[in-house]
């Protein structure tokens, strides 16, 4: 083993408590597998690591840098990483199938309460039957002050293009999604070669090749530099991890009223004379949007680990 010992990579992809670290740089990919010391499964794509290498292709990793930003989702029981250093969640939906409210909003308080910038991409609209009702929809985000981009990745993959990669380059962002909307077809055409490299990290993960159920990170074509994670399709977003005070805040349309209630420790639920409810009751506060945060505020009591 003739190679530096000692390397800086970037997580690529996780697959159980097995990582896929990227030492090479974005001038070219070397993949190094990668296990941590102990039981620890505290690493994340899109996460900075120092590496000991152990082997040709091994290595294990000895540090993860300071992260800027940690984006997970959790149950009762336990939590689960999503991705590392991520400065945009791009959250895909469609025209059809129908997408679910609360998986965006969920993802929406994720994306407050971790600092990362949220944008919606509203997939199919050459789809003309359904479009209306997906843009009143949407337009409740859109709304609140999240960018919303309207895109047919099947019909005018080129405008799919233009629009997307200018928010993209330069950035790390992460795409999630159901199951259905689009978010692949989209991928594939901002990655042309993402088919590829899925093989190849799926081959140097050792997870085999028709494995497609890991998150992973591509690194975007040409000179403006940035990345993708692609996540896989998942139908819920659990939250149990936010507390209280930080549900409260990570509603943005709560922000103007927070501090305005009788109590000082109003759960904004059914105590009299608050300003939340106050604000839901005039309109001002969409009633899904309330009736979200008293779901949350309910699992949030119910956390084990």
């Amino acid at each position: 083993m003739n190679k530096t010992t000692e390397l800086t990579g970037t997580i690529v992809a996780a697959h159980g408590r097995h990582y896929l670290a990227d030492v090479g740089g974005a001038a070219s990919s070397e993949f190094l597998q990668c296990v941590t010391r102990g039981k620890k499964t505290n690493v994340a794509v899109g996460d900075i690591v120092h590496l000991k290498r152990t082997s040709d292709n091994q290595a294990v990793i000895e540090k993860i840098a300071e992260q800027t930003t940690l984006l997970y989702r959790s149950d009762q029981y336990k939590s689960k990483l999503l991705a590392a250093n991520v400065t945009r969640l791009f959250i895909v939906i469609a025209t059809e199938p129908s997408f679910a409210d609360d998986l965006v909003s969920r993802a929406l308080v994720a994306c407050e309460a971790a600092g990362v910038e949220a944008h919606l991409i509203l997939n199919k609209v050459d789809v003309e039957a359904p479009l209306a009702r997906a843009r009143e929809r949407a337009g409740l985000y859109a709304s609140l002050g999240y960018p919303l981009h309207e895109v047919s990745a099947r019909t005018d993959p080129a405008g799919a293009v233009a629009t997307l990669m200018p928010l993209l380059e330069g950035e790390s962002s992460i795409f999630i999604g159901q199951s259905g909307m689009g978010k692949s077809s989209l991928i594939n055409l901002l990655v042309p070669d993402a088919d590829i490299a899925v093989r190849e990290i799926s081959e140097a993960l050792d997870t085999g090749k028709h494995t497609t159920t890991f998150t992973r990170l591509y690194r975007l074509p040409g000179s403006g530099g940035g990345q993708i994670i692609d996540s896989p399709g998942f139908q819920e977003f659990g939250l149990y991890h936010l507390t209280e005070g930080m549900l409260e805040r990570a509603f943005v349309e709560f922000k103007p009223f927070l501090g305005g209630c009788k109590y000082y420790n109003c759960r904004h639920l059914a105590e009299p004379q608050c300003a939340i409810l106050t604000a839901v009751d005039e309109g001002k506060i969409a009633k899904i949007r309330h009736e979200l945060y008293a779901q949350l505020l309910h699992e949030s009591a119910q956390t084990l680990y």
